[in-house]
């Protein structure tokens, strides 16, 4: 059974849904060195925010299919190097969305109102009502940075307040600001124009310290900033200076750049503030929601399915992918049989310049990309030492400098669907084109430009050469020498007296010797063995593309 190490604490709930269907080992507090020395027994790892997935641990988790983030943020998860060693990396981005929009309006109440200050005064034996005057967000104007679910959230609740919402987001439709009440503008006018400011965006190295000296230079005397979404986001001394000056009337915030915090932030000092302790995800049902969902996202890629909220790959729902499943068998298939010729046709490697991915006919709104990454794994599986997959085959092409492109064109008359790959090295190229009719119906029907139809599985044994009488019964006849039983056959050629491409489908493998002696043939010009998946037998799952490889099936 596969193992699910647990490292960080999680609802029980999500426990009990690993446990119907994995060993479950929870080790919480580990260091990273801790973690890398136990991490290659476990298939998958869940975390939240404190365990830090770094690279050294995720090149020792050698088994390793899934990390799984219980939250939303995955900043303690290097995920360039996960994508690289083909490692599926999840979250859950929906589970605290409730939790995190009910902490932002509460958090700008508190704000608005000083409540944390008036709490603590009265606490000390201070009864100073004149001290504690707040102001109103009704009929003020909230900015929000970052229109995602969270911050759709948000603004629902802050109209419901009656406050004016503006909302900053280059992604954002106009059909979704619509929906949630609020303007579309530009990120100076969110600065300019907003008495509050609530953050609600994803740290990248494009919004690290997008809140610095010069945007709160522009923003209103006087504004509140509420940032319950990443502590980087915004530039922290800049912030603190402006309390201390006045511009800004305060800040509320649940995230720092560094966590836990440091005792001696400068923004914890300042009475203005209302501060807690990454508290967004922290209510009961959050933490079940986060848990359940990632514990069930982690047997789905476990078992082969797709996974709801992938980080490093793209999403594909269920509909789509059970749509995509035979194109992804059949992309996987190509890759490894036209790489495995092309490494044996040149005998000593075949170092990859480009590869081309031609769709032809309707492949509707289905997304092709998926189908090329399956290619490309399959293609390069066979001459990596890491594993290649549907995850990784993007980033491990452009490592190596090879060049992928997709193309689509009409379809041919006889095939409402077909995918065509060519492999370029150098001066030589190689090419397969096939079709897919359901999950276990995958044919090539063309291969280096002849027309020949079979299936693509098993052991195959694909031979040129000259097209006269008696050289199928030569190959027959040896093969069957050898005890090796014959499938299937297909013949094709250009012309009558030409060259003429066999390919042949066995049940038995093919030793050196038995292919020396075919090649020794006369009017051979050459003989190679493929060995792809079964039939019947998945060649791709997104992770499961590296497990055939471990097997020697690809």
């Amino acid at each position: 059974m596969v193992r699910v190490l647990v490292a960080d604490p999680i609802a029980r709930d999500g426990v009990e849904v690993l446990r119907n269907g994995a060993d479950v080992d929870i080790k919480t507090g580990l260091t990273p060195q801790e973690l890398a020395v136990i991490i290659g027994d476990y298939d998958a790892l869940v975390v939240r925010s404190e365990t830090k997935v770094t690279e050294e641990v995720l090149a020792a988790g050698v088994k390793l299919q899934v990390v799984a983030r219980a939250g939303v943020g995955i900043d303690n998860v290097d995920v360039a190097a996960a994508t690289a060693r083909g490692v599926l990396v999840v979250n859950s981005p929906h589970g605290n969305t409730t939790a995190a929009a009910e902490l932002t309006v509460a958090l700008m109440l508190a704000l608005a109102r000083r409540i944390p200050q008036a709490d603590a005064a009265l606490r000390s034996g201070r009864w100073d009502r004149k001290r504690f005057v707040g102001t109103e967000v009704y009929g003020k104007t909230l900015g929000i940075i970052g229109l995602g679910k969270i911050g759709a959230e948000v603004a629902k609740r802050a109209r419901a307040m009656g406050m004016e919402v503006l909302a900053y987001d280059p992604f954002a439709a106009q059909s979704m600001a619509a929906q949630a009440g609020v303007q579309l503008r530009d990120l100076p006018s969110i600065l300019s124009d907003s008495d509050f400011i609530s953050l609600h965006t994803p740290l990248t190295d494009q919004t690290r310290g997008m809140i610095g000296a010069p945007e709160i230079a522009k923003m209103r005397d006087g504004v509140r900033i509420i940032n319950c979404a990443r502590g980087g986001l915004i530039d922290e001394v800049a912030l603190a200076e402006a309390i201390q000056g006045g511009k800004v009337a305060g800040a509320a915030l649940d995230v720092y750049a560094a966590e836990p915090v440091d005792p001696a932030n400068p923004l914890l000092a300042l009475d203005e503030n209302v501060v807690t302790p990454h508290l967004g995800a922290s209510t009961a049902e959050a933490q079940v929601a986060v848990s359940v969902d990632v514990a069930l996202q982690v047997l789905d890629v476990l078992e082969g399915r797709p996974a709801r909220c992938p980080v490093n790959m793209p999403h594909l729902t269920a509909e789509v992918y059970a749509a995509l499943m035979p194109y992804l068998g059949l992309g996987h298939r190509m890759g490894s049989l036209i790489g495995q010729l092309a490494r044996t046709d040149t005998g000593n490697g075949c170092p990859m310049d480009a590869v081309e991915v031609r769709y032809s006919g309707d492949f509707g709104d289905r997304p092709t990309t998926p189908i090329t990454r399956s290619i490309l794994a399959g293609l390069m599986t066979p001459v990596l030492s890491e594993p290649a997959n549907m995850i990784n085959a993007l980033t491990l092409a452009s490592a190596r400098g090879i060049h992928v492109s997709e193309m689509s064109t009409p379809s041919r008359e006889e095939y409402s669907t077909l995918v065509s790959v060519t492999l370029r090295s150098g001066e030589r190229t190689w090419s397969v084109s096939g079709t897919a009719y359901g999950p276990n119906l995958l044919r090539i029907i063309d291969l280096n430009g002849y027309e020949v139809t079979f299936s693509p599985a098993g052991t195959l044994l694909i031979t040129m050469h000259e097209d006269r009488p008696g050289m199928i019964g030569h190959i027959g006849t040896l093969i069957g020498q050898h005890r090796v039983n014959i499938g299937g056959m297909d013949l094709g050629r250009k012309h009558e007296g030409g060259l003429a491409l066999m390919v042949m489908s066995v049940d038995d493998p093919i030793g050196e010797a038995l292919l020396t002696q075919i090649r020794d043939l006369d009017s051979i010009r050459a003989a190679h063995v493929v060995v792809l998946a079964p039939a019947g037998e998945s060649a791709t799952n997104g992770i499961q593309s590296a497990k055939l490889a471990g097997a020697g099936l690809t």
